[in-house]
């Protein structure tokens, strides 16, 4: 097991024992590990001073957060970034973490969903190379034809090849003109046969994005800054796979998305793991959109924006 999944786990059992009251079978069940694995976790915790939150260390601030925002939403995992550094030097530290989460959660033989935005490519770009036999890496959404390096296709193929693993783009645009050519689209059996398959993933990796000017679908042209305004006065509250979302969750009712090929938000909600990876605090809007519509099963944000789900009713 990898270190900062041992330290995770240790520090995540003790929680549960200690401020939850679980007993050990409780959180062996929990945690799906052995009742064993439990005791020892926690003697760990008592000789490292874990269970002692008022003398806790740096990094158990950061975990004690971690667990509380678990906690809020019922997710099965948080990772927080710069506890005790200043909220740039966070949001830097946020794709290296979020690369190093993604590597531990990936199994051989799965098959593993992408988004796209500038934080995947972040991701990408700093994640070390490995060697995952059977690793299937998906594109979630359809493609653009602007020369950004965090296009769909390009964030897809580039974690593809970190993990030496088989890519499959999307030869789709992302924005059609019309609903009409867009559903024409989705039925076409090719592009229906990898809109099906997306439930059937294992994993997925994306970001939420915004509603403002420096939203990448702005930035990538599927949008115009006008568009947006409007979409944001219809109730538009955050991006999901280039879809936009009410303060709900759910699919805003718009004719943008009628004209998006995209993974079904219900498929979506169906991968059993889905990693949310969150850098900025103007993200914090959108990400608790995301959380209350069910696309987070896993966290990885900076403190700051962790402190704001908390602050948050």
């Amino acid at each position: 097991m990898a270190k900062a999944q041992a330290d995770r786990i240790v520090h995540k059992a003790a929680w549960l024992y200690y401020t939850h009251g679980l007993r050990q079978d409780e959180v062996a069940q929990r945690l799906n590990i052995s009742r064993a694995s439990v005791a020892l976790y926690l003697r760990r915790a008592r000789e490292t001073g874990i269970v002692n939150i008022s003398t806790a260390t740096h990094l158990f601030r950061g975990e004690q957060l971690a667990r509380e925002v678990e906690d809020r939403f019922g997710l099965e995992a948080v990772w927080i970034a710069g506890e005790d550094l200043a909220a740039r030097e966070a949001e830097a530290e946020i794709p290296s973490l979020a690369a190093s989460v993604f590597l531990e959660m990936v199994g051989r033989g799965q098959r593993v969903g992408i988004a796209w935005g500038r934080t995947v490519y972040a991701i990408a770009d700093v994640m070390s190379f490995a060697d995952l036999e059977g690793v299937t890496v998906v594109q979630l959404c359809g493609n653009l034809g602007a020369p950004y390096s965090y296009r769909p296709d390009q964030c897809t193929m580039e974690i593809a090849r970190r993990l030496n693993a088989r890519g499959l783009n999307f030869y789709a645009p992302l924005v059609l003109s019309t609903p009409e050519l867009a559903d024409a689209l989705r039925s076409e059996p090719v592009i229906r046969e990898q809109l099906d398959s997306v439930a059937g993933c294992d994993l997925s990796l994306y970001s939420v994005g915004t509603l403002d000017e420096d939203s990448h679908v702005v930035k990538c042209g599927a949008l115009t800054a006008n568009e947006l305004a409007r979409l944001r006065t219809q109730g538009g509250e955050g991006v999901i796979a280039g879809q936009i979302i009410d303060r709900s969750g759910r699919l805003l009712d718009c004719d943008y998305n009628r004209r998006v090929i995209s993974a079904d938000l219900e498929s979506l909600k169906k991968i059993p793991r889905r990693l949310t990876v969150v850098q900025e605090e103007s993200k914090l809007a959108p990400l608790r959109a995301a959380l209350a519509g069910g696309f987070c099963t896993h966290l990885v944000a900076t403190a700051a924006i962790a402190r704001g789900l908390l602050a948050d009713g």
